[in-house]
């Protein structure tokens, strides 16, 4: 797992929709399914903030997912989340590496 990296998008639900943020990380993961590099994704609830939730996409390494990233389908892939990122936040995704893991 070291070298691995992860990569968390903050999403948040309007207050009339609360399922828009698992109806659009279903359509993206459908989308996701099979690209290079991509081991695997969760979508997680905020367990102190309803309607708050965290995508995690988990990554082989740093050049899979910039590879990715950079690639040309990456803004259409992710659109249907895009409008429900959780802008109250400082940022709105963190990417992170795995510098040690007890597995």
């Amino acid at each position: 797992m070291v070298g691995e990296v992860r990569v968390l998008l903050y999403a948040a639900a309007p207050a009339g929709d609360p399922g828009a943020v698992e109806r659009a990380y279903h359509a993206v993961s459908g989308r996701l399914a099979g690209t290079p590099g991509l081991l695997g994704n969760e979508l997680l609830g905020d367990a102190r903030r309803t309607g708050g939730f965290v995508v995690l996409s988990r990554w082989r390494d740093m050049a899979s997912f910039r590879a990715w990233e950079e690639g040309a389908g990456h803004r259409g892939t992710t659109s249907p989340l895009r409008p429900l990122q959780d802008r109250g936040r400082t940022e709105t995704f963190g990417i992170y590496e795995v510098v040690a893991d007890y597995s």
